[in-house]
């Protein structure tokens, strides 16, 4: 499986009254998630399923990436990928999805860093998952615990470098 993990980008600030969950994608957030998502496509990105923290910015972030990268199925909200969850009840999740060939996971920091050193069995590894960024890992087995290999990680800054 490959398993793509997608921090949610640029978010506008929390107010009084606020609940982080309720925070919006700011236009600059857009901009920079659209880049690294098309720099995505041009990699072969195309999920068969996408998995979403129920929070307004994930989800906003996982649309963007539905629609960049030619997903048509239904967007799976979940609150394993909430900020205070557990790498392992993402595993949890992603083993249902166990027959989609590409997993693409839409969350947020601190959680997503500790995904990433889950999913490959290092758990002293610390990611700076860098909001708006994509990142592939593939993992062979689909047991109780993951052994994956880190392929590749796009932010907005390498995105637009690329730029021809």
């Amino acid at each position: 499986m490959e398993i793509y993990i997608l921090r949610h980008g640029v978010a506008e600030e929390g107010g009084p009254g606020m609940r982080d969950a309720d925070r919006r994608l700011v236009p600059e957030g857009k901009d920079k998630l659209r880049q690294v998502l098309r720099r995505a496509r041009e990699a072969g990105v195309r999920p068969n399923a996408i998995i979403t923290s129920p929070y307004i910015r994930a989800v906003e972030t996982a649309r963007m990436a539905a629609g960049e990268l030619d997903f048509s199925g239904d967007l799976y909200e979940t609150e394993a990928l909430v900020p205070e969850s557990s790498p392992q009840l993402v595993w949890d999740e992603l083993r249902i999805h166990r027959d989609a060939p590409q997993v693409l996971l839409a969350g947020h920091e601190p959680l997503l860093g500790a995904v990433y050193a889950y999913l490959l069995d290092a758990p002293t590894l610390r990611v700076d998952v860098k909001k708006g960024s994509l990142g592939r890992i593939d993992v062979s087995g689909m047991g109780a615990r993951p052994r994956g290999v880190l392929r590749w990680i796009i932010t907005a800054r390498t995105a637009g470098s690329l730029r021809d």
